[in-house]
């Protein structure tokens, strides 16, 4: 096994030294398994991280997430469970529920999903039977899997029909919506998705799914740190349901919420257990709950706001050097970009990308003409390099960083690409990721 470039092999004498003081009881049980660690840790360090759903953690968040709470089976909800013991557990979720209220701006809150595709399955188990009618974007123009997509089951045990964006603009159409929801008449309809780097109308969608009766379900996944800070219109007084992560831009552990109005909590907690999944995660239940403390804090607007600001300055200097920008740039934290016309493959610029130390994806664009896992484009994002403290000023550099490694992919210039490399651990010495216990 070969360790990542800049990391202690594990094993090693600094290896040992690093996990030592920080895993001790880890290193001394399982040194292979904490050199990887530990050589994972240094490559979030040393790397640009632009994937836009990945983001850095607060030490607080990472301690949370990693306490005896993992000890406690919790089956039902505060003050209703088939365990006993549960005096602190009961206190701890009923902290998470309330703060998730409030940050959200909704009546009811259920914090114990397991990750964002079971939210959403937990949704269609609410509102659905077997073979209903949804709408949602669809998955090559910017949507999600769970959102009735043929490939998830939800689009196997669902009727999935779905809307796109235009062809000249990059943007959701609502006339066009409107004439599907009219003519299908879908239980849910889902706004929202993975790669939709515009403002969501949900004013808009809500006035379609009321005109067709359906269930709104807004997925902010992506958007919901962007929401928290103020920096993304609200659905609280538009959706029914709201489902989230609590990862991605709200910097939180890997996990998931459903937020709703009152008159669908009953339903959508019923979906969640016993429907879905047995006790939830208290480990992560804790950590959701500091990272929602830190989102109510006035530092944390200045962050969301921040994050956007990033990706506009980001997408202006992208588009000046050429790149061809989905919707022609963004309004929040994610830009996406067709690199046709630098006759560069998506995958192939994305691992360039990678070994020059800037970490994206590849992805399809909308209306690709190539297959998904070798698509045309890329999606790069700006809450990690934000939470680092990196400057808006730097946004030229990365821009310019980015341009020189698809050229060189292109090319096949591997010493651009290592020279980029170093280039970009320079910026990331200056600007250490906050949560990472490197020694």
């Amino acid at each position: 096994m070969t360790a990542p470039a800049h990391a202690p092999a594990p094993g090693s004498a600094c290896a040992a030294a690093a996990l030592g003081a920080t895993r001790p009881a880890l290193a001394a049980a399982d040194p292979v398994l904490a050199g990887l660690i530990e050589a994972e840790e240094r490559l979030q360090a040393d790397t640009l991280r632009l994937i836009p759903s990945e983001n850095y953690v607060s030490a607080a968040v990472l301690e949370a997430s990693g306490t005896v709470l993992q000890n406690k089976y919790s089956e039902g909800y505060p003050g209703r469970r088939y365990y006993e013991g549960q005096q602190v557990i009961d206190q701890v979720e009923t902290l998470a529920v309330e703060r998730a209220k409030a940050v959200f701006s909704m009546e009811h809150a259920n914090v114990q999903p397991y990750s964002g595709s079971p939210a959403n399955l937990a949704v269609y188990l609410a509102f659905c039977a077997p073979g209903d009618t949804v709408l949602g974007m669809g998955l090559p123009m910017g949507g999600h899997l769970t959102h009735g997509w043929g490939v998830s089951a939800t689009g196997t045990w669902f009727r999935g029909v779905r809307y796109g964006v235009r062809r000249d603009t990059g943007r959701v159409d609502l006339d066009e919506v409107r004439d599907l929801a009219l003519a299908e008449r879908p239980k849910v309809i889902f706004c929202g998705g993975t790669a939709v780097p515009r403002t969501i109308d949900f004013a808009g969608f809500a006035d379609i799914a009321r005109e067709t009766g359906a269930v709104l379900v807004a997925d902010i996944a992506h958007i919901a740190g962007l929401i928290a800070g103020g920096a993304h219109p609200s659905p609280a007084r538009y959706a029914d349901v709201v489902s989230t992560t609590t990862h991605k831009t709200l910097r939180g552990p890997r996990g998931a919420m459903l937020l709703s109005t009152a008159e669908h909590a009953r339903a959508l907690d019923r979906a969640v257990f016993p429907g879905l999944q047995g006790g939830p995660h208290n480990q992560t239940t804790a950590a959701i709950a500091v990272a929602l403390g830190e989102a109510a804090r006035p530092d944390f607007s200045d962050y969301a706001h921040q994050v956007v600001a990033n990706a506009r300055l980001l997408g202006e200097e992208l588009a000046g050097r050429g790149f061809d920008l989905i919707s022609g740039g963004t309004d929040n934290h994610l830009l996406l970009i067709d690199l046709t016309g630098k006759d560069v493959p998506g995958k192939v610029a994305a691992k360039a990308l990678d070994r020059a130390g800037i970490v994206v994806n590849h992805n399809s664009v909308p209306y690709d003409t190539r297959k998904p896992f070798d698509p045309s484009g890329i999606r790069i994002g700006t809450p990690a390099l934000t939470t680092r403290s990196i400057p808006a000023s730097a946004m030229a550099d990365v821009a310019a960083w980015i341009d020189t490694v698809v050229d060189a992919a292109r090319t096949g210039d591997e010493t651009v690409v290592a020279r980029v490399r170093s280039e970009v651990k320079e910026l990331m010495d200056a600007h250490p990721a906050p949560g990472l216990p490197l020694a």
